[in-house]
């Protein structure tokens, strides 16, 4: 393991100026740990070319052109994983969460062409903000495994790693993603929310605040209608992403 080495790194990036020290830095560590090809990019919008919104990046020749041609980001597992994720993921272990998908022969054959290209595994760690997901740092290329450890200090990398090149390269966007998002909750409503998070039912929270079920469920409505959520699931999702709950 190179703990030393991500705990070095992430130290240098508050002493570093300039996007090129950055970037040539992370790249002397992904080599040192055997990752060949690497992404840090905001997390496009649809209709939005992600290679558009790369701050940083290095992949196999022709790869990107062929993944952009088919359409891959439609059906890519980890990056349908990653919209759900709160921390980082393999990507060899996202094809198990979609084993009865109606498109997954079509992933299974984008995961061999990825292979064809030298990009047989890799990881991908989320950046979110108070907007939701903002990006992810992705590194991959040949079969690394990282402990726990490693995980966790890659996962604090890539929202500094990741926020600090977007401050250097487009303060502008940076103003833009981190203004605040007014979301204000009653005390009553961010209990309701915490025990939906937790799994409860309507019934469940009603008679532990020990109030009606349909008061309960007009407390989720308000908060449904406040985060502009398509269900209580939704709900759930926004609200980890917003800070709201943890």
């Amino acid at each position: 393991m190179n703990i030393s080495l991500l705990v070095q790194f992430m130290a240098l990036m508050d002493e570093m100026k300039t996007r090129n020290e950055i970037v040539a830095e992370f790249e002397r560590v992904l080599d040192r740990y055997g990752f060949d090809f690497y992404g840090i990019v905001r997390q496009p919008k649809p209709n939005e070319d992600p290679l558009s919104l790369l701050l940083a990046g290095r992949w196999p020749e022709g790869w990107p052109e062929i993944y952009i041609s088919k359409k891959y980001v439609i059906i890519d597992p980890t990056i349908r994983y990653l919209g759900h994720a709160q921390r980082g993921f393999r990507w060899r272990d996202t094809l198990v969460a979609f084993r009865s998908d109606p498109h997954r022969k079509r992933m299974e054959r984008m995961m061999v062409e990825a292979r064809g290209h030298k990009l047989h595994d890799g990881y991908i760690f989320p950046v979110h903000g108070r907007r939701g997901l903002m990006g992810n740092l992705t590194i991959g290329g040949r079969v690394v495994d990282l402990s726990s450890v490693e995980m966790a200090l890659f996962d604090s990398i890539a929202k500094k790693i990741f926020w600090k090149l977007l401050e250097l390269t487009d303060p502008a966007i940076l103003a833009e993603l981190v203004s605040s998002v007014d979301v204000q909750m009653t005390r009553r409503e961010m209990e309701a929310l915490n025990y939906l998070a937790d799994g409860m039912t309507s019934h469940e929270i009603s008679r532990i605040l020990d109030i009606s079920n349909h008061t309960v469920d007009w407390y989720m409505n308000g908060i449904q209608e406040k985060l502009k959520a398509k269900n209580r699931h939704h709900v759930v999702a926004l609200a980890f992403r917003l800070g709201l709950i943890s």
